[in-house]
């Protein structure tokens, strides 16, 4: 009996043990992928900011990626030791540059085919030697429906620039590339050293293209004059995400990683809508969550919860809404 009861100790042990195991999906890159202030009703978004809504609790997304940042600058800075002191045998290592390195300020710029390769093949070999698993995306597209890009020698400007600062320019129907070789570095180094790759470029090309000059504005900081309160005076910002957007790539791209990594599919989670006080579902509130289901009685809406404790929703008899707690979500 005692040699049973000692078996089912171990047994219960290793259980607990294996339902505590998580994997950590980190992420390294620009802002195109950062967290962001929430603050004052922000609502510009990283489409890494949004990737854990389409995963579920076995999976922890660790976004590093900084405003700003190229494969130098988050190396020189210290960022990718921070990185290599958290990772863990069997996490994964996303990694996204090119947006800054593009750039001419010696502190940021990195050459396609020499010093930007470098630094990603570094990115990949160190993670491989930490037990990690690295996954190399290109960067994602800039909406460029001009002919001639405007100039623009900083990114992170256009949080600066109003609506009527931006330049005024005659769109086409075709989305034009700003990136060049840094589009193709990614995929070079992933071919050379056998790494996993996400065409990530190609992905949000396909989406601006299939919506076009107007609608693919939905996706941006692309605010009328008056339109959105935290930025009244408008934005013609054809870089960052808003909160929709954000939303749209996480989801697109979470789909690829799963068809690179197939064991990624059993976590991957489809959910209607997510509520999250830090910013990382479509909605802060579970109020606004609630009331935009409600809009449609008749429809099946899953709204997820991550994290917190939260009074639970009066709701009507007839309805269709369902919820997912997750990161320890509780009612009041």
């Amino acid at each position: 009996m005692k040699k049973i009861a000692f078996a089912l100790l171990i047994l219960l042990m290793l259980t607990a043990a294996d339902k505590e195991r998580t994997t950590t999906i980190f992420m390294i890159g620009d802002s195109t992928m950062a967290n962001k202030d929430i603050s004052k009703g922000k609502k510009e978004r990283g489409w890494g900011m949004a990737l854990q809504c389409f995963f579920d609790d076995n999976i922890v997304i660790d976004n590093h990626a900084v405003n700003g940042r190229s494969s130098l600058s988050f190396i020189n800075e210290g960022r990718w030791d921070a990185v290599l002191k958290k990772m863990k045998p069997g996490d994964y290592v996303i990694i996204q540059f090119g947006h800054n390195d593009e750039k001419p300020k010696a502190d940021r710029h990195t050459d396609p085919g020499s010093t930007f390769d470098y630094n990603l093949a570094k990115f990949v070999r160190e993670t491989r030697e930490h037990g990690g698993t690295p996954i190399l995306m290109n960067c994602v597209v800039r909406r460029n429906f001009a002919k001639v890009a405007p100039k623009n020698d900083d990114d992170e400007a256009l949080r600066n620039q109003t609506f009527a600062d931006a330049p005024k320019l005659v769109e086409s129907d075709s989305l034009v590339d700003t990136h060049g070789l840094y589009r193709v570095a990614p995929r070079d180094v992933a071919k050379r050293m056998n790494v996993h790759f996400v065409d990530a470029n190609k992905i949000t090309h396909d989406l601006e293209q299939g919506l076009g000059k107007e609608a693919s504005k939905k996706l941006h900081m692309w605010f009328l004059p008056g339109e959105e309160p935290s930025v009244p005076a408008g934005k013609q910002d054809n870089t960052h995400y808003n909160i929709y957007g954000a939303h749209v790539v996480a989801g697109l791209l979470a789909d690829a990683l799963c068809e690179e990594i197939p064991i990624l599919k059993k976590y991957r989670t489809d959910a209607d809508m997510t509520v999250d006080s830090h910013g990382r579902g479509e909605y802060m509130k579970l109020s606004d969550a609630v009331e935009e289901a409600l809009k449609d009685p008749k429809k099946a809406t899953t709204i997820q919860i991550l994290g917190g404790t939260w009074e639970k929703p009066k709701l009507p008899k007839k309805h269709h809404i369902s919820f997912i707690m997750r990161e320890g979500a509780e009612w009041k």
